[in-house]
């Protein structure tokens, strides 16, 4: 199931625009490096592509969560039966809702 919730993530999830923070974040990033060693560089770059992982695992998981979440609220909705638009159909759902109340 997950190779099919990133499929529907790559095919619908569109990322917000965040330019000017992400211009931010490489900004400051760059300023560390210029003060950093070889070593230091590289945990940097480290730490980059690691939170940058973190990033899209997350937006991954509230994708499911959400996929989850409609998909169940739909199966309730399904179970008292879809939507109409009939007068008939409308009447005996409130006269159902009148009488569970």
């Amino acid at each position: 199931m997950n190779d099919y919730m990133r499929a529907l993530h790559q095919r619908f999830y569109r990322e917000p625009d965040f330019r000017e923070l992400e211009e931010d974040i490489e900004s400051t990033r760059q300023e560390v490096r210029d003060c950093l060693d070889k070593l230091q560089r590289r945990r940097l770059m480290h730490l980059v592509d690691t939170q940058n992982l973190l990033r899209e695992e997350t937006s991954l998981a509230s994708f499911t969560a959400g996929f989850k979440l409609a998909w169940g609220l739909s199966k309730e909705l399904e179970e008292d039966g879809l939507y109409s638009f009939d007068e008939e159909e409308t009447k005996r759902v409130c006269h159902r809702i009148e009488q569970e109340d």
